[in-house]
């Protein structure tokens, strides 16, 4: 399965409804989709057109309370562990009829009256109670760092960061999501981010940068990324995770010449 190529449709189809975006990234040539959040469509809706499509639910987040409207989100703070079980709950729930491949647990932000490290230690807690929750489904859990410019007060940034947490949680159900645009943002060589998580990469998600829009519009040399991906031993997705920049369409011609396996 390597280089087989995943749309996120949070970010592209989005003049579409959801479930319609799925037919839109099977007729755009893609082999899978992910969605960051997609509760608020019912899950037998969602496989219905999934299995229309024929195409496979990559992944999907698990509930991440008011991350995405400047929150701590709740993977890392004590005081929600009861919110976060709740979300775990809803997550499975929706698994079970979805059947996504895997789930990412978002680590949220740090709050200012708690220790970062019995942060770091709710985070590793709550990973390690969703593998342990999705293992019996076949479904796999990430977590991933994200930057702190766009996300400040992330609670896991770097791939140091992130490998320590893996090692932490030490569940065989565990691995990292490596964002390669995160990586890029913050200045990271990439080739030498991907080696710090060789062995522990779970699922790939890029942008170009800067701009964090379609392969061909920054800098970033994908050929070189694809090599020390495969050096790394990564075989899995590939996730177009991108914000296109003019017309979508336009944004998509780096398809036709990506390498298919």
């Amino acid at each position: 399965m390597a280089n087989a190529l995943c749309a996120n449709l949070t970010l592209l189809f989005t003049e579409l409804p959801l479930p319609a975006r799925i037919a839109a990234a099977k007729q755009a040539g893609f082999s899978g989709v992910e969605i960051q959040f997609p509760y608020t469509v019912p899950a037998a809706e969602l496989k219905a057109a999934l299995d229309a499509a024929d195409l496979p639910l990559v992944l999907i987040n698990l509930p991440a309370g008011d991350l995405l409207d400047g929150g701590a989100g709740l993977a890392c703070v004590p005081d929600c562990q009861s919110e976060f079980d709740a979300a775990l709950a809803e997550a499975l729930a929706y698994a079970e009829v979805a059947k996504p491949q895997r789930i990412n647990v978002l680590p949220g932000r740090f709050v200012a009256n708690v220790e970062e490290s019995t942060a770091l230690d709710c985070l590793a807690a709550n990973v390690r109670k969703t593998a342990e929750a999705f293992a019996p489904l076949g479904i796999g859990v990430v977590c991933e760092a994200i930057n702190p410019f766009d996300l400040p007060g992330f609670a896991v940034s770097t791939p140091q960061a992130l490998r320590a947490l893996l090692e932490q949680v030490n569940h065989p159900n565990a691995k990292a999501q490596l964002d390669l645009y995160h990586m890029a943002r913050q200045g990271f060589e990439l080739p030498e981010a991907i080696a710090e998580l060789a062995g522990l990469i779970g699922h790939v998600q890029f942008a170009d940068y800067p701009g964090r829009a379609q392969p061909g519009s920054g800098k970033l040399d994908f050929a070189e990324v694809r090599a020390a991906l495969s050096a790394a031993g990564y075989q899995g997705w590939l996730s177009a995770e991108y914000r296109p920049h003019g017309d979508l369409a336009a944004s998509l011609a780096w398809l036709a010449d990506w390498p298919r396996d």
